[in-house]
């Protein structure tokens, strides 16, 4: 399972946003977020680098 530390994903929007980012990059991705600690996470057979340029792309860029 991937993690990723979103500092700016503050809402339901935004993780809205961020999930809808990462379908993006693959549909079958299992992704939960968690606005108040910023965090998601995201199981799938896809590589990290992947879902780090959508996420920055979308505006949320991870802060390890």
């Amino acid at each position: 399972m991937l993690r990723f530390y979103i500092p700016n994903m503050t809402c339901g929007g935004c993780a809205k946003s961020v999930t809808k980012a990462l379908l993006s990059v693959d549909p079958q991705a299992r992704i939960e977020t968690d606005p108040p600690a910023r965090e998601v996470r995201v199981e799938s057979a896809l590589d990290e680098s992947a879902f780090l340029t959508v996420l920055s792309e979308a505006g949320y860029p991870d802060k390890q």
